[in-house]
């Protein structure tokens, strides 16, 4: 611990934002000691440790101070941890925390879970080492004692710097993402072509595969379920954690919308992709965290949107389906059959009860459709004043 210095956690010129990560305790070697909850940033050229509640308490380390990582994994009642190595302190170091310490190494436990990719994401700034293309005016390394000539930003200067780091910060999440979504949407291509050519060969084998088959293999194809299964253990519970997992809902639910004309309601997707992260992912239930994943689809501009119905049922949809587009299909169906509950709409296109219901009352709310309730039930008719004239 006596490597940390105090800091005021903004960034310098030169270092970026590389991960954060909420729930982070500190120990000093094996000891606990009073920076039991935090916040843990990784840039190119720190380890920052910010508290929670008391964000005037912030430390650093520089990872030119590292000498390297390894993981410990989590036990009955023990958080996950990433024990880092540390050189000496130099004689000359700022003041920090602790002024001696008889270990040379720290743990860093995660409490909400997030070590898998903070791991990552640190081993990859040990290999890259971008810390040493920094001007050495700029040099964050503790072998350089406090500098006389600086000057903290402060002010109008200050803020500005502020934004200017919150806009690079963005724009490199925003590269990211659709680097990441560009490699999900080549991998959701193969498996649904992989699909299609699976569907044309049962098809054209009709004779010659029984029904028993045909749902035994079916099976074989859901049991593959997700390959790498978006989770809490790898991405924390924070805002990462629900930004990935809606690009990997992007990339689930794009065969399935396709085949129900672009709109599924929530509980449709929560069913599918449960059943596809369940032979992966056993204890691990999506339910408030889809809908969060949901809410972030169109922010992260991804080809599929979340939708509410004045009832309250909430629908995913694809970017391209159009509520006019389903308006005229129930009125197609009605005007052909003479009427229809909406039980007998569901069935005749091929959605769920729930959607066929939401519907036929949009139809009848715009003013195409008749309501008859009866003690047969409810059943909608063309709306004839709208028809004939």
């Amino acid at each position: 611990m006596d490597r940390f210095v105090w800091t005021s956690g903004l960034l310098e010129i030169n270092e970026t934002l590389v991960i954060q990560q909420r729930g982070v305790r500190v120990y000093d070697g094996e000891e606990k000691i009073k920076f039991d909850a935090g916040t843990l940033l990784l840039s190119t050229h720190r380890l920052i440790w910010r508290d929670q509640k008391n964000h005037e308490c912030c430390m650093a380390i520089p990872l030119s101070q590292i000498v390297f990582i390894e993981e410990q994994a989590a036990g009955i009642g023990k958080s996950a941890k990433i024990v880092v190595h540390l050189h000496p302190a130099p004689s000359n170091k700022e003041p920090g925390p602790f002024q001696s310490s008889k270990n040379s190494y720290i743990k860093l436990s995660f409490k909400e879970h997030g070590q898998i990719e903070f791991y990552r994401r640190l081993s990859e700034e040990m290999t890259q080492r971008r810390w040493e293309n920094m001007p050495v005016s700029q040099s964050l390394q503790t072998s350089k004692g406090p500098q006389p000539g600086r000057v903290r930003a402060v002010g109008i200067v200050g803020i500005e710097r502020k934004l200017e780091e919150k806009r690079k910060e963005t724009d490199k999440n925003i590269s990211e993402a659709f680097e990441d979504l560009s490699k999900l949407m080549i991998k959701a291509k193969e498996m649904v072509e992989l699909s299609k050519s699976i569907a044309n060969k049962i098809k054209e084998k009709q004779g010659d595969i029984t029904e028993d088959e045909t749902i035994r293999f079916k099976s074989y194809l859901l049991s593959m379920g997700i390959a790498n299964p978006v989770t809490r253990e790898t991405y924390g519970s924070g805002t990462q954690y629900h930004m990935q997992l809606a690009k990997q809902l992007a990339g689930i639910l794009q065969a399935p919308l396709e085949e129900r004309g672009g709109i599924m309601s929530l509980t449709e997707v929560y069913c599918l992709v449960n059943r596809a992260r369940g032979m992966e992912v056993k204890m691990e239930l999506l339910s408030p965290d889809l809908v969060h994943a949901c809410k972030m689809l169109e922010e992260l501009k991804l080809p599929r949107r979340l939708s509410v119905f004045d009832s309250g049922v909430m629908i995913i949809e694809l970017q391209y389906h159009k509520e006019e587009e389903m308006l005229a299909s129930v009125l197609e169906m009605i005007l052909e059959k003479g009427s229809l509950t909406s039980e007998e709409f569901a069935k005749l296109v091929g959605m769920s009860v729930l959607l066929a219901k939401e519907g036929v009352l949009l139809a009848e709310k715009m003013g195409h459709l008749c309501r008859d309730d009866s003690v047969e039930g409810l059943r909608f008719y063309p709306n004839l004043f709208m028809t004939q004239s």
